[in-house]
């Protein structure tokens, strides 16, 4: 009688052969169909503002574009800023019409202090922003300067990322664009003893205007 030594390695193939065989029903058949979140009871402006105030973003109301910019002038001398960078066409068009100032190409991009940008949505349930690069603003302006600030209708708000991936399937068809993101809160990382830092990889301050368009 022949004794054949078998490795580690060839038993361990063995026993996946054998449980690839034994076919076994799936003991939780309706866990995709099962809720993962409850409905959520308060509309959909109140529900994104809890959610990014509690990621440390900061939530601004504007009842129109008078607000809007009153707003944005509130903010910029509270800040002390004065390097605004904002590359989107609609937007400077928005912001030319009032008077307010701001660098509308790439040059002394290194210096920007801030960055005004628009989104694709804004998802309620996490308080979080769907990004494209489907637009003039492109990936940087809302990365490199210490703080970003976002312009929404309050049209663009959805339930969650499902609902905000088939806004952008209809807005862009066969033409998704390369890079979609979600922004959820300030950049922030902590280092091995598990110190908070914020800004260390994008921007330090998060700010989105909501712009009522709904009335």
């Amino acid at each position: 009688m022949n004794i054949r030594n078998t490795t580690s390695k060839e038993q361990m193939l063995k026993k996946i052969r054998q449980a690839l065989l034994q076919k076994k029903e799936n003991p939780h058949p309706d866990f995709e169909d099962s809720q993962l979140y409850f409905d959520e009871e308060d509309p959909l402006d109140v529900t994104f503002a809890r959610e990014f105030i509690a990621t440390g973003g900061q939530f601004v109301y504007c009842d129109g574009e008078i607000s809007l910019v009153e707003n944005l002038i509130i903010l910029v001398e509270k800040l002390k800023i004065s390097k605004i960078h904002v590359w989107e066409s609609s937007i400077q068009s928005l912001l030319n019409h009032y008077g307010f100032p701001f660098l509308a190409n790439g040059e002394d991009f290194e210096q920007a202090e801030a960055g005004i940008t628009g989104c694709e949505c804004l998802l309620a349930r996490n308080g979080s922003i769907l990004l494209s690069n489907g637009n003039a603003s492109g990936r940087r302006l809302s990365i490199y300067p210490p703080v970003h600030i976002v312009l929404a209708k309050a049209s663009q708000l959805t339930m969650d990322i499902k609902h905000g991936m088939n806004a952008i399937k209809e807005r862009y068809g066969a033409n998704i664009p390369t890079m979609v993101t979600t922004i959820t809160g300030p950049s922030r990382t902590a280092d091995i003893e598990k110190k908070l830092v914020l800004g260390a990889h994008g921007p330090k301050q998060l700010f989105v205007f909501l712009i009522e368009d709904r009335f």
